[in-house]
């Protein structure tokens, strides 16, 4: 029976090995550049915004220098003395020819705090075309060019994009989330989506408001957790396609504590196993070196399969190595100079134990905690589940 289990784990190391390899060479920006003469349509951008976190303000100013010849942001949140307003009124001084409106004040009730913030928002919006992002969220210049290419597609209602993980500090538990988006989330929503799914990710959303209208509003997203995945349904049932922009902006990781990782990390598995109960169990192999490490200790610490964990480190590495010089990503983070790039293979170890915890807590409960709320997960039925809690 032992070798049975080992060798089983094993399988599951080399299958997660082979699933990241694979997912990690399907990850290529291919950046769009309009044909000549072509004239872009102007774009209103929204940005909810919920206090003053670690690179707020580089993440608001790169929506500031996109090289578009029109487009408005749009800001807001529902309370009027949060700090990142501040941060938003120094970027408006330092740019004062970018259209910028701000809305602040209270939202209409609903499970979902950055949709009702988003309702508040949306009658600022000037034009047809609406690109709704993340605070945290860095984008290049071409960013809104690479969108509109994706959107304007035949069959497109909807336009998303893959996002790489850009820790705040040198701190591990930042470094540790960014390696959860760079080497977990990244493949494996490439291969999904070389797999046929149209999964929206909510870091970027963009669509016309006929489309927007069509499938019921900002409304019809108020009392569900995953706003992203309940809008992409919504739109492939209308008849449209949700297509992946030719673009990977970063989202900044803020954890600097391992239970504010840990919080973070269970909101997104809780919330992962509501929507697709079944297709989450395939997560299992997206922590290969704990299988292989599961095996050394199954194996009472066989030589060879000390060889095959070190092995499978060096895979692990060389694979994340690639990814992230082809991406441009620094795992280590801006505020980290002196740190290497690319996390040492220990830390892949560390990275997929803690991973594996999460997939075991993740059936433990199905309340979710997001920004001082507990919540229930829900897999965006009509029927939701209520708050259950309210923390300070």
């Amino acid at each position: 029976m032992v070798a049975v289990l080992s060798a089983f784990a094993e399988a599951l190391c080399i299958a997660g090995l082979a699933q990241q390899a694979i997912g990690s060479l399907l990850v290529r920006p291919q950046r769009r550049a309009p044909a000549p003469g072509t004239s872009l349509p102007p774009v209103s951008i929204l940005k909810p915004l919920h206090g003053a976190e670690p690179l707020l303000e580089t993440a608001l100013e790169s929506f500031f220098l996109l090289d578009h010849t029109k487009f408005q942001l749009i800001f807001g949140t529902d309370d009027p003395a949060d700090p990142a307003l501040g941060i938003v009124e120094k970027l408006r001084r330092r740019y004062p020819r970018t259209d910028i409106a701000v809305v602040a004040g209270p939202t209409p009730p609903g499970r979902n705090r950055k949709v009702a913030n988003l309702i508040n928002m949306l009658p600022s919006a000037r034009h047809e075309l609406l690109v709704i992002s993340d605070a945290d969220m860095h984008v290049p210049p071409d960013f809104l060019a690479s969108v509109l290419s994706a959107l304007t597609q035949q069959g497109a209602g909807l336009a998303t994009s893959f996002y790489t993980g850009l820790p705040a500090s040198a701190d591990l538990p930042a470094r540790l989330g960014a390696m959860q988006i760079n080497h977990l989330f990244l493949p494996g929503a490439a291969l999904a989506r070389r797999f046929g799914r149209q999964d929206c990710l909510g870091a970027t959303m963009a669509l016309s408001r006929a489309t927007l209208e069509r499938v019921g509003g900002l409304e019809a997203l108020l009392d569900h957790l995953a706003d992203d995945n309940v809008l992409g349904r919504k739109v492939r049932d209308a008849g449209s396609a949700v297509v992946l922009a030719p673009v990977i902006p970063a989202t900044t990781v803020t954890e600097t504590d391992f239970r504010a990782l840990i919080r973070h990390e269970l909101r997104w598995a809780r919330t992962i196993r509501a929507l697709v109960p079944g297709a989450y169990w395939g997560l299992v192999i997206q922590f290969p070196l704990f299988w292989a490490a599961m095996a050394l200790l199954l194996t009472g610490f066989a030589p060879w399969a000390w060889i095959a964990l070190g092995f499978a480190a060096m895979i692990r590495y060389a694979i994340a190595r690639r990814l992230e010089r082809r991406l441009g990503i620094n795992s280590a983070g801006p505020a980290a100079p002196g740190l290497a790039k690319t996390a040492a293979p220990w830390l892949f170890l560390l990275r997929d134990g803690l991973s594996a915890a999460i997939f075991l807590a993740s059936f433990w409960s199905d309340t979710v905690e997001w920004r001082g709320h507990v919540l229930r997960a829900d897999g965006g039925s009509a029927t939701t589940k209520r708050l259950t809690k309210r923390t300070s």
